[in-house]
C-alpha cells in the first residue's frame, strides 16, 4: 500500500451543496431560502424558542411541582476492579485517585462494588456502596467516609424540667372552712350584727410613757428614782340598747255614759 493509495472512510467526506446553479438543480433562484423576510437576509439567525415576540411555548406552559437538579448530589463512581492497581496495604485518597486518572471532573468520589478487590487498603471517599463495603472490610481493608466542609455538631436536646405541682387551697386557722349545704338544704340567711358590737370590741389603746427631759447630768438623773406612772381606769362601755321592742300598754277600761 502507497500513500496515494490511502482513502477516507465511506461516508466521513460529503460534496458541498452549490446553490444557486439554476432551477433543475433544485437549489437555484431562493437558493434554499424561501421568499423575502428576516430569514432570507445574509446574517440573520433566531434563537431557538423565539415566536416572534408573541408568548412563547415554553412560559405558556404551567410550571408545577419540585425540580431537584440543581440541589442533587453527584459522585464521581469509581469500581473496586480499578483500584487493584495500588500497591497492598497502600492508603488510597482522593488525590491518589485523581492522579491515576480514576476519578475525573466531580467534587465527591463514591466507591462502587464492581469487580473483585485482591488487595488490603485502606481507602477515603465521600461515599461507599453496601457491596464495596462487604469487600474491602472482608480482605481486612478499612472504609473512611470523607466529609465537605465543616462537620456539624450534633443537636443537644434540652433538659425537660419536672413541673411543680400547683399548691392547693388549705384554709387558714383564722378562716375555718366552712360546710357547704346539702341540696335540700335552704341557705341561712346571715345573723344581723347588733350596732353596738363594735364599740364593745373596741378597745382602747394604751397611751405611751414619755419620759421627762432635764437638764441635771447623766450621774443625777441616774440616782433619781424613776418616775411611777399611773395606770388609767379603763373607759365605762356605753350604754347597750335593747334591740327588743317595748311591749305595748294595756288598753283603758270603756267609761260608762253619763246619766241625765
Amino acid at each position: 500500500m502507497r500513500l496515494h493509495d490511502l482513502k477516507p472512510r465511506p461516508g466521513a467526506k460529503h460534496r458541498r451543496k452549490r446553490l444557486g446553479q439554476g432551477e433543475s438543480s433544485g437549489h437555484g433562484k431562493t437558493s434554499g431560502r424561501g421568499g423575502k423576510g428576516q430569514t432570507a437576509r445574509s446574517g440573520s439567525s433566531i434563537r431557538i424558542g423565539f415566536e416572534g415576540g408573541q408568548m412563547p411555548l415554553i412560559r405558556r406552559m404551567p410550571k408545577r411541582g419540585f425540580n431537584n437538579s440543581n440541589f442533587a448530589i453527584r459522585f464521581v463512581p469509581v469500581n473496586l476492579e480499578a483500584l487493584n492497581r495500588f500497591d497492598d496495604g497502600a492508603t488510597v485518597d482522593e488525590k491518589a485517585l485523581r492522579d491515576t486518572g480514576l476519578a475525573k471532573g466531580g467534587k465527591r468520589i463514591k466507591i462502587l462494588g464492581d469487580g473483585e478487590l485482591k488487595k488490603k487498603l485502606t481507602i477515603l471517599a465521600h461515599s461507599f456502596s453496601a457491596s464495596a463495603r462487604t469487600k474491602i472490610e472482608k480482605l481486612g481493608g478499612v472504609c473512611q467516609v470523607l466529609h465537605i466542609g465543616p462537620v456539624k455538631p450534633e443537636p443537644v436536646k434540652p433538659v425537660k424540667k419536672a413541673k411543680a405541682a400547683p399548691a392547693k387551697d388549705v384554709p387558714t386557722p383564722s378562716e375555718p372552712a366552712k360546710a357547704k349545704p346539702a341540696k335540700g338544704e335552704a341557705k341561712k340567711a346571715p345573723a344581723a350584727k347588733p350596732e353596738n358590737a363594735k364599740a364593745q370590741s373596741a378597745k382602747p389603746a394604751p397611751e405611751k410613757e414619755t419620759p421627762a427631759k432635764s437638764d441635771a447630768p447623766k450621774a443625777a438623773s441616774a440616782a433619781a428614782p424613776a418616775p411611777v406612772s399611773v395606770a388609767e381606769p379603763p373607759a365605762a362601755p356605753p350604754p347597750q340598747h335593747s334591740t327588743t321592742p317595748a311591749a305595748p300598754a294595756p288598753p283603758a277600761p270603756p267609761q260608762a255614759p253619763p246619766t241625765a
